[in-house]
């Protein structure tokens, strides 16, 4: 069943793969230089930015929070909906190997390729954009780049990425099952998911626990700034 399984899904997953390999290979041409003009300028650095650099920092953000997306539409819509609009769940079902096993292979094999993929891309960039998430916090200009804690930043930075992943995929799987229709499916996914990342960080998770405000410095000549502990 994984053999099989894995068939199914290689294309797919090749794709994925290819592309934040092409990703981190970028990132990694120009992620030393960057790292050492932050040596020598500290949070000097966000003004010193090269628009080249400016424009992979944007990139490696959209990249990021996309991967989520394109998983849940590409992989988890169509895992179900696909033998359920064409018919061959009847086949598929009537095998040696019984639905539990199949549907419990597709899944632990899809979301763990979504997680990786998710961790790998966040992991380049995250890398990448360290030196300047730590030239904002030590007292960069803001308006440019967004700040560590930032609902922006903060989703596309470390394990969360990984958690949204998983998140689409089994939120495309279970829109699968209910609309049986791939492209219905995968429109909807889409739609729920971009509604989510979007509704959560601005009106419901400020109230998931009471914030307590601090303000101090992150380095010794750094500007203050303000942190909200348990409004993320």
């Amino acid at each position: 069943m994984t053999w099989l399984t894995w068939r199914q899904f290689r294309t797919q997953a090749a794709v994925m793969f290819a592309a934040v390999a092409a990703l981190a290979a970028t990132l990694a041409v120009t992620g030393p230089q960057l790292a050492d003009l932050y040596r020598t300028t500290g949070s000097r650095l966000v003004d010193q930015v090269s628009s080249s650099d400016q424009t992979l920092y944007y990139t490696g953000l959209l990249v990021v929070l996309a991967v989520p997306a394109a998983i849940g539409m590409f992989w988890g819509a169509p895992l179900i909906s696909r033998e359920l609009e064409t018919g061959t769940h009847y086949l598929a079902w009537n095998q040696g190997v019984t639905r539990t096993r199949w549907l419990s292979t597709k899944l632990g094999l899809g979301a763990a390729a979504a997680m990786t993929a998710a961790g790998l891309a966040s992991l380049a960039v995250s890398w990448w954009s360290s030196p300047i998430d730590r030239a904002v916090n030590g007292g960069g200009a803001t308006d440019t780049y967004f700040p560590r804690l930032d609902p922006v930043a903060f989703a596309a930075r470390g394990v969360v990425p990984m958690a949204h992943a998983a998140f689409a995929f089994v939120l495309g799987v279970a829109l699968g099952l209910v609309i049986r229709r791939t492209l219905p499916a995968m429109a909807t996914t889409f739609a729920l998911y971009a509604a989510v990342q979007i509704v959560v960080p601005m009106w419901i998770r400020a109230h998931l626990a009471a914030a307590d405000r601090t303000t101090m410095p992150i380095e010794a000549d750094g500007a203050p700034i303000s942190i909200q502990d348990g409004a993320r």
